[in-house]
């Protein structure tokens, strides 16, 4: 695939949308690795771009199929809860970089493959052969994700989970979520805020 055929500009994905809210022009539109990174032989699959909600039926459908999806969301619709590896999403309009950002994380944990993350004893968060030292507190915060595997967790249980029997006030947790995204990073982890409900863990 030709990636100056195979790539759509954001910006006229946004306008197109605002002006018809039709996604027939980029539903179709497909990303491989080669396109990005000029290496066909790691092309490991492509990213369906879907309208969020609209298509939240062919959504559906690709899961299924095991599909990599990049949800691209209306500007004025509530954020969807993307929990599986395989899927992220971006708000409309966005930048073109924006999107080749996410388009390039889909295909990169896919090809991490089975590299699960694990978080031992003394505070070392794994990934395959790479790992990094996690603080107390936020060891105990990544240990809660860990354990939702990918589903919202409430900043109430996070604060019980770091700081049981006490009463830390928000900003606390926001900064030690700050400081546990930064660290994480280094692995390739990323995690979600979903708004009023918590946090998730992509992976």
């Amino acid at each position: 695939m030709d990636a100056s055929t195979s790539r759509r500009s954001p910006r006229t994905v946004a306008d197109r949308t605002a002006s018809d809210g039709s996604s027939s022009d980029y539903t179709v539109s497909e990303y491989t690795v080669a396109d990005y990174e000029g290496r066909a032989d790691e092309a490991a699959g492509a990213v369906a771009l879907l309208h969020w909600p609209d298509e939240d039926g062919r959504r559906s459908v690709l899961a299924a199929g095991g599909r990599l999806r990049l949800l691209l969301v209306d500007a004025d619709a509530p954020a969807p809860v993307a929990v599986d590896p395989r899927e992220d999403w971006v708000r409309l309009p966005a930048s073109e970089q924006d999107i080749d950002a996410r388009v390039i994380g889909l295909l990169r944990r896919s090809q991490r493959g089975s590299s699960k993350l694990q978080l031992d004893g003394n505070g070392l968060l794994h990934r395959g052969d790479s790992w990094v030292p996690l603080p107390e507190t936020e060891a105990s915060l990544m240990a809660a994700l860990l354990a939702a595997d990918g589903s919202v967790v409430s900043r109430h249980a996070l604060l019980e989970a770091a700081w049981p029997g006490e009463t830390p006030t928000r900003n606390v947790l926001d900064v030690h979520m700050v400081r546990l995204r930064r660290r994480v990073a280094e692995l390739d982890v990323e995690i979600r805020t979903v708004r009023s409900r918590g946090y998730a863990l992509s992976r």
